[in-house]
Parts: C-alpha cells; sequence; structure tokens
C-alpha cells in the first residue's frame, strides 16, 4: 500500500536527512521543497516572505504531483516542513485527496542542538539555503508540536 511520509521538525533537526532514509528504506519516491526552490528561484529566496510566496507556487505543482503518485501504487517522502498547523492541514489533505495512510515523523530536537547543527550546515556549505540566527529564532516562533487531534499517524523521533 502506498504511503504519504510527511516530515515535521525545526531547522536543521535533520528532517533532510532522514527523509533520504525513509526514501530508500521504503522504496519511495523523495520530492524535497528545497531542492525545487533552489533550482525555480536560484537566488530569488532571500526573505521569509520571499519563501512563503515561492514555495506557494511550488506547492501548487506539487500536489497534485504527490497524489497522482500515490495513486498510481508509488510512496512518497514529502520533504516539506510539516511545522505549522496549516502546513499539516494541506500536506494530510494530499493523503486524503489520494486515499493513502500517512504517516507523520516527527523529529523532536531542543533549539540548542538545531541551532548548533544550523551553524554547522551553514559552515559546511552543503545545503540549498543557509538561515540566519535571527531567522530560525522567527521560524521557529512560529513552530507548532503535531498533535494527534490533528488527525495525524505521528511518529515520534529523538536523537
Amino acid at each position: 500500500m502506498p504511503t504519504l511520509h510527511l516530515l515535521c521538525g525545526k531547522i536543521a533537526s535533520g528532517k533532510s536527512t532522514f527523509a533520504n532514509t525513509l526514501a530508500t528504506e521504503h522504496a519511495a519516491i523523495l520530492l524535497s521543497e528545497d531542492a525545487w526552490l533552489a533550482q525555480l528561484y536560484p537566488g530569488e529566496i532571500l526573505s521569509i516572505a520571499d519563501y512563503v510566496r515561492s514555495a506557494q507556487r511550488v506547492r501548487g505543482v506539487l500536489g497534485p504531483l504527490v497524489i497522482d503518485l500515490l495513486r498510481s501504487g508509488v510512496s512518497v517522502v514529502l520533504d516539506v516542513p510539516a511545522n505549522t498547523r496549516a502546513n499539516r492541514e494541506w500536506l494530510l489533505g494530499l493523503a486524503q485527496s489520494a486515499e493513502v495512510p500517512h504517516r507523520l515523523h516527527y523529529l523532536e530536537l531542543d533549539d540548542a542542538t538545531c541551532r548548533a547543527r544550523l551553524h554547522a550546515r551553514n559552515a559546511g556549505g552543503q545545503h540549498d539555503f543557509a538561515a540566519t540566527d535571527a531567522e530560525f529564532d522567527l521560524i521557529t516562533q512560529h513552530f507548532c508540536v503535531p498533535t494527534q487531534e490533528e488527525g495525524l499517524v505521528i511518529e515520534v523521533h529523538r536523537p
């Protein structure tokens, strides 16, 4: 049965790394929002507002693609941050539209660890986007821990 795997966790919690592992373990297609954004909008995402605008465009194309893949029997790991209730509603709607099960993988990590990982990631230059400490703080303010009351099947992962 095809499954939609979703990822939730603060910046630099390891979502993309874990997404690669999930894709391998489940022989699933991995679709990464960051990769799409970097290819479609190189050098154009310079603020949170730029990200929100560009991500909405990508999601307009990505949503129907994910539903089609799932309906055709292919499991999908969707590396799109399920970090707000609104994002999770949209993501859950994809699984519901395709009539397949989902699993939300919540990478539970404290701010200090994520910030340290972010600094290391930025120094290494191997990620498509490098968030500043101010951006980390701003984005983290909007992070909302997922709950089963949202209709989600949640699997919590701790380091």
